[in-house]
């Protein structure tokens, strides 16, 4: 059984690792309506490549699992990132929350399995 908790834990946090990397390309590749975004929802344009570089620099974190304290603390930053990405589109009303439902989602069953499989 252990096996297939594995094989989850890895198919979720890939998935989840590869909405975040599409997201950080967006941030550097697309700026401007990245940019768009970001001011339609009330949040700084300069966030957007601090942001990306973060997002990088977490996912490797959760893939490389080097370091376990790191990793809670990649992990709970995705967390924060995503949820406060679902409110900032739902008060805004644009309808973009269902890409931060998956990745919450994603997220909470990578980090669950990882818990018990011992990632």
């Amino acid at each position: 059984m252990t096996k297939y908790f594995k094989i989850a834990y890895w198919v979720f946090t890939v998935l989840f690792c590869a909405i975040m990397l599409y997201s950080a390309n967006m941030y550097f590749n697309h700026y401007e309506m990245v940019k768009g975004f970001f001011e339609s929802l009330g949040y700084p344009s300069y966030l957007i490549y601090p942001l990306a570089i973060l997002k990088i620099i977490g996912v490797i974190t959760i893939l490389s699992n080097f370091n376990k304290t790191l990793r809670e603390w990649a992990y709970a930053a995705f967390f924060f990132e995503v949820v406060l990405a679902f409110f900032a589109h739902y008060m805004v009303k644009d309808g973009a929350q269902g890409t931060a439902v998956v990745a919450i989602i994603l997220l909470l069953i990578s980090y669950l399995l990882g818990k018990k499989t011992g990632k």
